[in-house]
């Protein structure tokens, strides 16, 4: 169920700060192991934006709940080479607003855009431990793709599902 009191709108530059905390504290929260270095990069909003990513806040009655990523096309932050795809990053709803849909509805706004743009895919990747994304991405349509799986550490698998962008009526 979506709440009636959320709202999906681009980030503030005066939220940059709370929405990396945001993604790093979810993150730490669910991953075992430390984020070290990355935590910098999920910090860096500004850096994102630079590069051409959108990022997105959700708000539930006023109040910050969540976060998502928008690439737009391969390049820094797209973990896919498709020249028509799109991507994923970076979803993250705070613990006191999970199960609201929140979730859903950033990763909607992700693949509207990528209708919007004539993408043909979008591409993501999760961890093993993130599994109530994994789930949310199964009912969206996303589709497991092993082939895209990829280790950016030794001890964390990245894994890749894939969302066949219908076009536009």
């Amino acid at each position: 169920m979506i709440s009636s009191g959320m709202l999906i709108r681009d980030i503030r530059p005066d939220e940059y700060a709370a929405v990396g905390d945001m993604v790093v504290d979810v993150y730490q929260s669910i991953i075992p192991e430390p984020l070290e270095d990355y935590a910098d990069e999920l910090r860096d909003v500004a850096a994102r934006l630079d590069a051409g990513v959108l990022v997105w806040v959700a708000e539930d009655h006023g109040a910050l709940a969540g976060t998502v990523s928008y690439v737009p096309e391969p390049g820094s932050y797209g973990e896919f080479d498709d020249p028509r795809g799109a991507g994923i990053r970076m979803l993250a709803v705070l613990p006191a607003f999970q199960g609201r849909g929140i979730g859903e509805a950033l990763v909607r706004a992700c693949l509207d855009r990528a209708r919007a743009d004539g993408r043909t895919r979008v591409y993501l990747h999760t961890t093993p431990w993130m599994e109530t994304a994994q789930r949310l991405y199964r009912r969206l349509g996303f589709e497991r793709t092993p082939e895209l799986d990829w280790l950016p550490d030794p001890a964390v698998l990245l894994t890749a599902y894939i969302y066949e962008v219908e076009p536009s009526a």
